[in-house]
């Protein structure tokens, strides 16, 4: 089966205003009480006072884990092995409380209380009333609590938050579960992130807390409660997009039939589309034709452009009684899609932004912090390296939280697009009404808050469920297609909400064609490429027929001065006794999934294993294993997305695991939690550029060299290839490379020799540098050491990039 989803849509950025409307901030200093959760947890204020606790202060947003560390009751979880001390907090209960002033409502507002997060099982109470009930982690609550406020005076708020491990076992856990292994299962019932029960790429910490903004949002009797920004329709070529947008509010009826409602849209403050009419109702929709519209694209197919898009309720004099104004780009979005991709029916899986095809290169990404308060700190640092590699597609992987507004407004601003996956991974959740309608619950709220932005692309229901499913039970081989959650819980909603992007159930996606056809992964439109990590080059990465990679990575040994950070002293050199035998604090920072798990006390041995299949030889001193590590990364990672770009259109995107660690640790991240760079970084840049030239693997003797264009527009240019050791200039040519396209510039003979060759090009009068590791492995580390000295020095002393830096 075939289909083809080309769906339009156009999209908001920061976040809404209200005229009149003001938010006071509760952040800042609380009491955080604490104490062992007893076997009926306490709930109420009242069982808190009759109940020994302890208390300190506390920061909001925040995690209980930094308050322990403040008043000095726990050791820096981010330090070697210290995180296992947070293990008996697991079992506790909290309690954040503060006070805060009422602040003055006029005739008709609302007091709302407003939580950007709150993790995770929770009881409000305010002035000794109980507000309401929290149970997700991941979506922002809001209470009306206008009747509870004092006339005057101090009011006391009381969040309880109850243990999520000791509540998790009031659920009967399905038979997929497996009840072994990892820890996730844990989580299967909790909506919490699911990485905090333990994770290959993040440690446990089970924490607890309010983690984003609390803040009290005063309400006006007319207030929008939703608007959705759309394009129906574009003609790229004529320069014209049919928009519409709906809106809802909140309005008293006596006030209907008197106001207007007023839709203006602007691009760099100037007026471009102004409409009024009679507000009769609570909901209307407003359909306009725009011409000379500026459309929004992708990095590297056009500029990401926004207008400023804004909806009033004005009265006869012309005062705003409620406005919402965003800013949105307009675009159309698709993916075309088949159940299975064969040799003789080659299959799809390709993304279109404006009916145009894009051929993704990007990463995943992963929480930037295991400790989620400190996410908002980080984020743009961590955004701006994608920007610096040229990335035009970010998977948010299942795993994680919800970003926020701030993350998809710079990925509307950059042209960075966004896969979206729900947050659920690596298990098979479970499939009672229950939990489907706490799932109900979560994606209405992602939905509506995430719809509007341009750079929001894919709905994916999942991280690698569909496999979990397939594996879990044993030769009996359970059809994911008969899950619930994915395949009816959210799809159906989001046709409700969002039927402008596709949505995909799973990633991978096991379709049915997949299980009809024997459950071969060759089979898959899109794959995760991970299998047995050997060497970079071998059949396992080369000899495949998925169009997509979503992961595919390679572990690299961080920075000597990461290393020093993460480590006690005593532990940074990693082996004791016998040769490669790993030290505690190494074993912890694989990462472990708990301290008595033994599932990823191998995942070290990766990098051994990786520099023998290069290099033959494993180095014992630090800092050249540090070095032949990086190096085996940079150069595998360099050749999957050289492999798979060369291959474009057949092979259409490539997402590698991943940009930034959460936590210090060891990985196949191309930078560490410290922002230390490794080799690979670098590598990546050269070969993520817009128009790329680059040398394939000889194919009948003979290696192609390659030039791609991720543009819309032709490129030119020339190539001059050398060897580094004997400066033998091994080919030159001019080329050119038709728009969003390839071309084969030439050839050159294949040689039994090793060597680096270094490619120089020119295209659009930017002279840029790549390089090719030509002959068969295992190489010599000395031979590489000596090459990347020459490699840098070219690369410094030539590349334009490189020294507009």
């Amino acid at each position: 089966m075939k289909y083809r989803t080309s769906i339009g849509l156009w999209i908001l950025l920061f976040a809404s205003s209200t005229a009149g409307g003001q938010s006071v901030s509760l952040n800042g200093t609380w009491d955080l009480s604490f104490w062992e959760q007893p076997a009926v947890p306490l709930r109420s204020p009242e069982a808190l006072q009759q109940t020994e606790h302890r208390t300190i202060p506390a920061t909001v947003p925040g995690n209980v884990e930094l308050d322990l560390l403040a008043a000095g009751l726990i050791h820096d979880p981010m330090i070697g092995s210290n995180v296992w001390e947070m293990r008996p907090y697991e079992g506790y209960q909290w309690c954040y409380s503060r006070t805060f002033p009422t602040p003055a409502l006029a005739a008709g507002q609302r007091a709302d209380l407003r939580f950007g997060g709150i993790d995770c099982l929770a009881d409000i109470w305010l002035n000794g009333a109980k507000v309401g009930e929290a149970e997700n982690m991941l979506i922002e609550h809001t209470f009306d609590v206008t009747g509870l406020l004092k006339s005057d005076g101090q009011n006391t708020l009381q969040v309880i938050l109850r243990s999520a491990v000791i509540e998790s076992q009031n659920y009967l856990l399905n038979v997929f579960s497996g009840k072994g292994g990892t820890a996730n299962h844990e989580s299967e019932n909790i909506r919490k992130a699911p990485h905090g029960y333990g994770w290959d790429i993040l440690p446990r910490l089970v924490s607890a807390g309010l983690w984003r903004d609390v803040e009290l949002q005063i309400v006006e009797p007319i207030h929008f409660t939703d608007v959705f920004w759309m394009v129906h329709h574009i003609d790229t070529a004529h320069k014209r997009a049919y928009v519409r947008v709906d809106y809802q509010l909140h309005i008293p009826f006596k006030e209907l039939d008197k106001h207007q409602a007023v839709v203006r849209l602007k691009r760099n403050g100037q007026v471009v589309h102004e409409s009024s009419q009679r507000l009769y109702t609570h909901a209307y929709g407003h359909r306009f034709d725009l011409e000379n519209a500026e459309l929004w694209w992708p990095r590297g197919y056009g500029e990401p452009a926004l207008y400023e898009a804004e909806v009033e309720i004005v009265d006869a004099s012309g005062r705003v009684l409620a406005a919402d104004r965003r800013r949105i780009g307009l675009r159309t979005v698709g993916l075309d899609l088949t159940d299975i991709t064969t040799p003789e029916q080659p299959g799809e899986f390709c993304f279109r932004v404006n009916g145009e095809k894009i051929f993704i290169k990007g990463a995943n990404w992963v929480p930037v912090d295991a400790l989620h308060s400190r996410d908002a700190s980080l984020l743009r640092g961590v955004l701006d390296m994608a920007v610096d590699l040229n990335c035009n597609m970010l998977r948010c992987w299942g795993g994680n939280v919800y970003e926020d507004h701030a993350f998809f407004d710079f990925c509307d601003e950059n042209g960075i697009l966004v896969w979206q996956d729900f947050a659920m991974g690596c298990s098979v959740y479970p499939q009672d009404d229950g939990f489907a309608k706490k799932i109900e619950q979560e994606v209405r709220s992602v939905a509506l808050k995430l719809r509007n932005h341009p750079s929001l692309i894919l709905w994916a229901g999942n991280n690698e469920n569909d496999e979990a499913i397939v594996g879990s039970v044993g030769i009996y081989h359970p059809d994911p297609n008969r899950e619930r959650i994915s395949r009816r819980t959210i799809p159906e909603l989001m046709f409700e909400l969002d039927p402008t992007r596709p949505y995909l159930p799973s990633s991978p996606y096991l379709s049915p064609g997949y299980y009809a056809g024997g459950r071969r992964h060759d089979l898959l439109p899109e794959r995760h490429l991970w299998g047995p990590r050997g060497y970079y080059k071998a059949p396992f990465y080369t000899e495949v027929y998925n169009h997509f990679v979503s992961e595919i990575g390679y572990h690299g040994c961080p920075n000597r001065e990461s290393l020093e950070k993460m480590f006690t002293p005593d532990n940074v050199y990693p082996w004791k006794k016998g040769a490669f035998e790993w030290n505690d604090e190494w074993q912890t920072k694989a990462s472990r999934y708990h301290q008595y798990s033994d599932i990823t006390l191998g995942r070290n041995n990766l990098m051994i294993n990786q520099i023998r299949e290069l290099f033959g030889q494993v180095p014992t001193d630090l800092d050249k294993f540090i070095f032949a590590s990086q190096t085996v990364q940079a150069e595998a990672m360099k050749y999957f997305v050289e492999f798979w770009r060369a291959g474009k259109f057949y092979r259409t995107g490539i997402l590698w695991w991943n940009l930034r660690d959460g936590w210090p640790m060891v990985s196949d991240a191309v930078t560490d939690y410290y922002n230390g760079k490794k080799m690979a970084y670098y590598y990546i840049r050269r070969v993520q550029g817009d128009a790329c030239v680059m040398i394939g693997d000889a194919r009948e003797r003979n290696h192609p060299v390659v030039a791609v264009n991720d543009t819309r527009t032709e490129k030119r240019g020339t190539v001059t290839v050398r060897d580094l050791d004997t400066r033998e200039t091994l080919f030159s040519g001019k080329f050119v490379i038709p728009s969003n396209g390839k071309t084969t510039v030439g050839y050159i003979p294949q040689t039994p020799a090793q060597g680096m060759w270094l490619i120089e090009y020119t295209i659009d009068d930017q002279k840029r540098t790549n390089h090719y590791l030509a002959g068969q492995a295992p190489f010599r580390l000395q031979d590489y050491e000596r090459w990347y000295k020459q490699l840098s020095k070219t690369v410094r002393e030539t590349d334009s990039r490189v020294q507009a830096l």
